[in-house]
Order: structure tokens, then C-alpha cells, then sequence
């Protein structure tokens, strides 16, 4: 029963990522889906929740918001920056991987 956690938290990473490059489908097929590209909009979209989670943050502490809305927000930002920290995580790793092999 352990390892259905971290499958579940992928899962939720992997909609995270699925919802954030689903935004704009118009830009893909106009600018090219390099990966810098596809790294670029994921991040934006970790930047963008974060600061939504900021803004009704800021709404409930004025007393003007929902707590509903405010604790999904912040769920949302969080499960982006584990997401980002997973993704370079795996990118260092690789990195170091390539390093060690002999030529």
C-alpha cells in the first residue's frame, strides 16, 4: 500500500501538466513543440497558478474570498512546484547519468 502513494501523486502531476499544455493548442502547431518550448509554457503555467494562489490569498485574508476557492488555489500551486521540482530533479539526474558514461 506504500507505493500507491507516489502513483497517485504522479497521476496528479501528470494532469497538472496535461491541464497547463493544454491551454494554448493554437500556439503548438504556429511556433513548433521544441522542448524548450513545451519547458518554457509548463513553467509559465507553475508561475501563473502561483500567482492565483497569491491573489486569493490576498482576497481572503481582506475578508473577500472563499475559503474554497483559496485552499484549491493553493493546492493547485502546490502540486505545481512539486511537479517543477520533480521535473528538474529528473533532468539532474539525467544529467549526472550522461556524465558518468565513458565515451
Amino acid at each position: 500500500m506504500t507505493n500507491a502513494l507516489p502513483s497517485l501523486d504522479a497521476a496528479r502531476a501528470y494532469q497538472a501538466t496535461q491541464a497547463v499544455l493544454s491551454t494554448d493548442t493554437a500556439q503548438d502547431t504556429s511556433a513548433g513543440n521544441s522542448f524548450s518550448d513545451l519547458v518554457g509554457r509548463a513553467l509559465q503555467g507553475a508561475v501563473s497558478t502561483s500567482q492565483s494562489a497569491e491573489t486569493q490569498s490576498l482576497a481572503a485574508i481582506s475578508g473577500q474570498g472563499d475559503l474554497t476557492q483559496v485552499v484549491t488555489a493553493v493546492s493547485r500551486a502546490e502540486l505545481a512546484l512539486q511537479t517543477t521540482v520533480a521535473v528538474r530533479d529528473r533532468v539532474l539526474q539525467a544529467y549526472q547519468d550522461i556524465i558518468k558514461m565513458s565515451i
